[in-house]
C-alpha cells in the first residue's frame, strides 16, 4: 500500500472528470461535500435492470458515474471534500496477478481523496483469504504508478 500526492490538482481533476483517463475502473463508492453531503453506493442494483440489460460487473463503471460526480462537483466553490473508491475490474485484476494470487484477492482498490486543497491517492487490496504471499501490494501499487504516469498525472510519495 502507498500514499501518493497529486501535484496539480486541476489537472488532475480535468484528468478524473472531464476525460476517458479513469473509464476503465468500477466505483465502489463515493462521498462528495459540497453545499450538501452526497454519498453514492456504487453497487448495481441487478433488479433494476432486464435479463439483457444485466451490467457485467457487480459494480458500476466510473464512466457512467462520471458524469454524476461531475454535476455534484461542477461550480463556481470548490468542494469541502470529497472520497473516491475505485477497483480495478475483475478481468484486469486476473490479467495483473498471477492465479494464486488473484484467487486470494478480491479486489485491487484506491481511494482518492481530497481535503485541505490536497488530493492524495491510496492503494490497497480487499482479500477474500489470508495470504502469506504480498506481492500484490507491490504489483499493485506499481500499476498504480504506470497509470499515472501513463496519464501524465504527477504525483509524490507520501
Amino acid at each position: 500500500m502507498i500514499a501518493l500526492q497529486i501535484k496539480n490538482t486541476k489537472q488532475f481533476m480535468s484528468a478524473l472528470l472531464a476525460s476517458e483517463a479513469f473509464d476503465g475502473f468500477l466505483l465502489d463508492s463515493a462521498e462528495l461535500k459540497t453545499a450538501n453531503t452526497y454519498t453514492i453506493d456504487g453497487h448495481v442494483n441487478k433488479d433494476f435492470f432486464g435479463e439483457d440489460d444485466k451490467p457485467e460487473y457487480d459494480l458500476s463503471s466510473w464512466k457512467s458515474m462520471r458524469p454524476v460526480c461531475y454535476e455534484l462537483i461542477k461550480g463556481k466553490h470548490t468542494p469541502v471534500s470529497f472520497k473516491f473508491i475505485l477497483c480495478l475490474t475483475p478481468d484486469k485484476k486476473e490479467e495483473l496477478l498471477e492465479a494464486s494470487l488473484s484467487a486470494v484477492v478480491s479486489s485491487l482498490v484506491f481511494i482518492i481523496k481530497f481535503a485541505e486543497g490536497h488530493i492524495t491517492i491510496t492503494t490497497g487490496a480487499a482479500l477474500a483469504g489470508f495470504a502469506l504471499d504480498k506481492s500484490y501490494e507491490k504489483i499493485w501499487d506499481e500499476y498504480m504508478k504506470r497509470f499515472l504516469d501513463s496519464a501524465n498525472l504527477e504525483y509524490e510519495e507520501l
